[in-house]
C-alpha cells in the first residue's frame, strides 16, 4: 500500500470524503487521490516520492508556477511581522490602489477570504444598490457554495451527479432564476418574465467550472447591452479568469465593462484570499459606509496581501506573460486538438488561452447540457493514462487545465507524447 493510499484510509475515518474540497477527490476515478509534499515551477510531487508534470495550479492561482522566488520571500517576510492582526494594515491599502488605478472598471474594491465569499458579497450588493431580488446565473457555471447560486451549479457538483444541494431551502434559490449559457435569448426572456425585478446576471466570462466552454462571439456583448436595456447590474465572476487572460481579465479580453467583478484564486498567489468591486456608486453601500453589510475577521490578511500583491505587480510588469500563455495554450491544446483529429477520435478539445479542457462526446461542447454528454467512464480511463505517464489533470471531466509559465516547450512536447498514448489506450 502506498503513502498516498495509507494517508486516504485515515483521512476518510475523520473527513468527509478525506478531502476538504470535492474537487481534490479521486472517487470519479476509483483511486486514492495522491496526497501531495512539495512543488516547484511546473512539477508537484507526492508522499511516495512520485514527480508529474502539474496542470491544477492549485486550480489556477499559481500562474508564475508553484514556489515562485519573489513570492515565497515576501510571505516569509510578513510572516516574521506576525500572522495577523485583525486590524488594518498599509499593505491592503497598496494592494487596493494598485487594482483601482490599473483595472478600469473596478473604482473600489474590498478583500475577503474566499471566491465563495466574494461572490456571495457581490451579490449582496446588486440586490442592494438595485432593490430588486432577483438573480439570473447560467446552468454548468459555478459561483461558489453559498445557497442561493447552488443551482444548476457546475464543477465538483456535476462530477457527483448532484444537480443542486442538500441542505439548502427552497426559499434560499427561490429568486434564482438560470439560464443557457451562450444562449443570449434565455436571458432576455427571463428578464422581460421578471420585468423590474432582476437585480443582476452573473456569469464566468469563459465558462470553466462545466470544463472549459468560452463564450460564443458576441453573447457577452449581448448581455451587456441586456443589462443596460432593463436597468439591471452585470457581474463578471473572474474567480478564475482574472488576471489569467490579461491582466485587465476577461473584461480587458473580451473588452466588455462590467458592474461588478469577483476575484480569487490569482490574486492571492496560492493563499486564501478572494475579492469584489466594481463601479464608486455600489461600492459606497458596503458596510461601514453604507447598509450592504459584509466583514471578515481576516480578510485583508498581512501574509495573503503580501503572496498576492507580489504576483500582481509581477504580472503588471511583464506583461507579456498573457501572449506567452496564449502561444503555450495553442502549442498544447491546438496539438492535443490535432491529435485528436489524426486519430479520428469522436472528442472535443476547447481551449482559450491558457485554459483547456478534452471532452469525450462527438457534440460540440457549447453549455452545461452538452458537457454533461461527455463520457466519464473514458475521461476516467484517459485521467489514469496521463498519471501513468506522469502527468497530473484534475480528477475530474469538469475542470479545467491550467498553463504556467513554468510549462516550457519541452514539458509540453512530452505532455503531447502522453496524450497521444493515453489516448491511443482509450
Amino acid at each position: 500500500m502506498t503513502r498516498s493510499e495509507q494517508l486516504f484510509e485515515r483521512a476518510v475515518k475523520r473527513i468527509p470524503g478525506g478531502v476538504n474540497s470535492p474537487v481534490r477527490s479521486y472517487g470519479a476515478i476509483g483511486e486514492a487521490p495522491r496526497f501531495i509534499e512539495k512543488a516547484d515551477k511546473c512539477y508537484i510531487y507526492d508522499v511516495d516520492g512520485n514527480r508529474y508534470v502539474d496542470y491544477i495550479d492549485s486550480w489556477g492561482p499559481m500562474i508564475l508556477g508553484h514556489n515562485f522566488p519573489e513570492i515565497r520571500e515576501n510571505v516569509i517576510k510578513a510572516c516574521e511581522n506576525g500572522l495577523s492582526f485583525g486590524c488594518a494594515t498599509g499593505i491592503e491599502v497598496e494592494i487596493a490602489e494598485f487594482i483601482c488605478e490599473h483595472i478600469p472598471h473596478v473604482d473600489m474594491i474590498r478583500m475577503v477570504n474566499s471566491g465563495t465569499e466574494a461572490v456571495m458579497s457581490a451579490i449582496r450588493a446588486a440586490r442592494g444598490f438595485t432593490g430588486k431580488d432577483k438573480i439570473i446565473k447560467f446552468a454548468g457555471c459555478y459561483h461558489g457554495h453559498s445557497d442561493c447560486l447552488l443551482v444548476s451549479a457546475g464543477s465538483g457538483v456535476m462530477a457527483s451527479g448532484i444537480p443542486d444541494s442538500a441542505g439548502v431551502p427552497k426559499g434560499c434559490t427561490q429568486d434564482t432564476m438560470t439560464a443557457t449559457y451562450n444562449d443570449a435569448a434565455s436571458v432576455e426572456a427571463l428578464l422581460k418574465q421578471e420585468e423590474g425585478n432582476v437585480a443582476a446576471v452573473i456569469v464566468e466570462a469563459v465558462g470553466a467550472n462545466m470544463g472549459v466552454v468560452p463564450p460564443k462571439p458576441g453573447f457577452l456583448r449581448r448581455l451587456r447591452e441586456l443589462c443596460d436595456e432593463h436597468n439591471c447590474l452585470l457581474i463578471f465572476d473572474e474567480v478564475i479568469t482574472g488576471f489569467r487572460l490579461a491582466f485587465g481579465g476577461a473584461a480587458e479580453y473580451f473588452g466588455i465593462r462590467p458592474d461588478l467583478v469577483t476575484y480569487g484564486k490569482i490574486i492571492g498567489a496560492g493563499m486564501p484570499v478572494g475579492a469584489y468591486g466594481g463601479r464608486k456608486e455600489i461600492m459606497d453601500l458596503i458596510s461601514p459606509c453604507g447598509p450592504v453589510y459584509q466583514a471578515g475577521t481576516l480578510s485583508g490578511n498581512p501574509v495573503a496581501m503580501a503572496a498576492g500583491f507580489t504576483q500582481l505587480k509581477y504580472l503588471y510588469e511583464h506583461q507579456e506573460i498573457y501572449k506567452d500563455l496564449a502561444a503555450k495554450g495553442e502549442k498544447l491544446y491546438g496539438g492535443l486538438k490535432k491529435i485528436v483529429e489524426e486519430k479520428g477520435l469522436p472528442y472535443q478539445v476547447n481551449y482559450d488561452s491558457s485554459l483547456a479542457s478534452i471532452f469525450f462526446t462527438d457534440q460540440e461542447v457549447k453549455d452545461y447540457v452538452s458537457a454533461k454528454t461527455s463520457n466519464l467512464e473514458l475521461f476516467a480511463k484517459y485521467f489514469k493514462g496521463m498519471l501513468k505517464r506522469g502527468i497530473h489533470l484534475a480528477p475530474s471531466q469538469f475542470e479545467a487545465m491550467f498553463l504556467s509559465t513554468a510549462h516550457t516547450d519541452e514539458v509540453i512536447d512530452e505532455t503531447l507524447e502522453a496524450m497521444r498514448g493515453a489516448l491511443g489506450d482509450l
